[in-house]
């Protein structure tokens, strides 16, 4: 079972909602999908239910304008940003774009909502962490108590009368959280905006808003298991709704062989550990982005009663001893168990106790919001014979064979298998690098014998180059890395062979 396979749902829909263009006819619409690499710091995925290429062309480039402009206004990173600008004045009233006030405004009323759970001067609390890093030595509890002091103060001031702000503390600031599902959200509305549009979906780091009257499927990834095509914790099939994931797994801090989440509690100076992921799922964008961080924070009981005060919002929470907390009305939105689902998972029965480890790293373009090349990654045996895809991705079926290797052997399993339908909601990862992993089994869930395979890694970029990367190794009970030769498109690569 191809559950490795991360595609693209089909989004054949007739929208009657307000936020899409008008509807047209469902025969005649396609699903157009794209991948683009550092959209605000992380991946970003478009899909769009459209009448043609260029409206969903279109479409696209209606929501990357309206993620740079938001950017632009938003962007802690950017010195030239607004937000940038703001945070250099001083006790002094400034005029504020719409956006930048209604940012300011959310985190006020989230600060208030989870009791300092939120809070975007949390970043000072961060500094503290990321210096006792680099030092190697666990910051003082003087250090935690100064930085929560200055977390506790006031930092800015509000006039809706004349959208005007006043900087007042000089606590660095970060405007986190939930401002990504903030820009996903009018990104998504702007798109669906666009003529002869039926529906799209926008995910930008694990963190998505689904537009338009149409059901999509969502794997929510395993919080220990970092690997792109490991079996998820959960599928969930949402309509018209955001979701958002947040968890201590994939950023952090390491000081003297301890794991420090980079989510830290503003309230107690200490990153939060109790919590390895929460995927809230709700109708707005915003909501979700903002519980499912605070609920890393705060406890199960906190959040429950957080949750309840948000309508219709839905949340599955894992905890450290892996204890998973669902609200009541997460079951409603899971897609049953199948066969074929526990076939998918590499602890089953007659699993070997060897896996191999596939890193890559996307070759970073020039320009900003780069195209994402196209990449299969396969493995076959001493024949040539292809026994397991580990991954896909894709733009669309229409370019589909310029990945004329992999194309070549499994055209068939494109065109039939269902789980290309998916979406992926995860903590957010750096742009550009993936994982992926073999457990020694075939397509169809069969261990494969020892002996020699090779690892495929096929990659095309759209106006770009072609790369085939080969690999022969030895399957059997002697762990070893390769490291592999980068191409144009693919910047760098290894194996690692290891017990699991």
């Amino acid at each position: 079972m191809r559950r490795t396979l991360f595609f693209a749902a089909v989004l054949f829909l007739v929208v009657n909602n307000n936020s899409v263009a008008s509807p047209v006819p469902k025969k005649n619409m396609h699903l157009y999908v794209s991948h683009f690499e550092n959209v605000l710091g992380t991946s970003m995925e478009f899909k769009a239910s459209a009448l043609s290429q260029q409206a969903a062309a279109n479409a696209e480039n209606a929501a990357i304008q309206e993620i740079k402009r938001l950017s632009k206004i938003l962007s802690a990173y950017d010195a030239e940003s607004e937000f940038s600008h703001w945070m250099h004045t001083s006790n002094k009233s400034v005029p504020v774009s719409k956006e930048l006030f209604d940012v300011l405004q959310l985190f006020d009323e989230w600060r208030v909502k989870t009791g300092g759970a939120l809070d975007a001067s949390a970043e000072v609390i961060g500094k503290v962490w990321r210096n006792a890093a680099a030092q190697q030595t666990l910051p003082s509890q003087e250090q935690l108590n100064t930085a929560v002091t200055e977390v506790q103060k006031i930092h800015w001031a509000l006039d809706p009368a004349t959208q005007s702000a006043v900087h007042i503390s000089n606590a660095p600031l970060m405007l986190n959280s939930f401002v990504k599902s903030y820009i996903i959200k009018s990104a998504a509305e702007l798109a669906g905006k666009s003529n002869k549009i039926e529906a799209v979906l926008v995910n930008i780091g694990g963190d998505m808003v689904v537009s338009g009257n149409h059901n999509e499927t969502i794997r929510v990834s395993d919080p220990k298991a970092d690997a792109e095509n490991e079996t998820p914790i959960d599928e969930i099939l949402i309509n018209n709704k955001a979701v958002a994931t947040s968890g201590n797994y994939r950023r952090g801090e390491m000081i003297n062989g301890h794991w420090y989440s980079h989510i830290v509690d503003p309230r107690t100076g200490i990153p939060a550990d109790n919590i390895l992921s929460a995927t809230v799922v709700a109708d707005n964008a915003t909501d979700a982005g903002a519980l499912a961080t605070a609920f890393n924070v705060m406890t199960p009981a906190e959040s429950k009663v957080l949750a309840s005060k948000v309508p219709g919002a839905e949340y599955m929470i894992i905890t450290k001893d892996g204890e998973r907390i669902e609200s009541a009305g997460w079951k409603a939105m899971e897609l049953p168990v199948t066969e074929k689902n526990l076939v998918a998972d590499n602890k089953s029965v007659g699993a070997n106790d060897f896996e191999m480890v596939v890193n890559l790293e996307v070759a970073q373009q020039k320009e900003g919001f780069a195209k994402r090349p196209y990449v299969a990654i396969w493995v076959e045996d001493e024949n040539h014979a292809a026994i397991r895809t580990l991954t896909v991705w894709h733009a669309t079926d229409r370019y589909m064979p310029e990945l004329r290797s992999w194309y070549l052997k499994y055209r068939s399993l494109y065109t039939s298998d269902k789980n290309f339908s998916t979406s992926i909601t995860s903590a957010t990862r750096s742009a550009g690098k993936y994982t992926v992993k073999w457990d020694g089994k075939d397509d169809k869930g069969e261990v494969m014998k020892p002996g020699k395979y090779t690892i495929k890694i096929e990659a095309s970029r759209e106006h770009g180059t072609y790369q085939l990367m080969r690999q022969e190794f030895d399957w059997n009970e002697t762990p070893k890395q390769i490291t592999l030769t980068g191409n144009v498109e693919i910047a760098s690569a290894s194996l690692d062979f290891k017990k699991k």
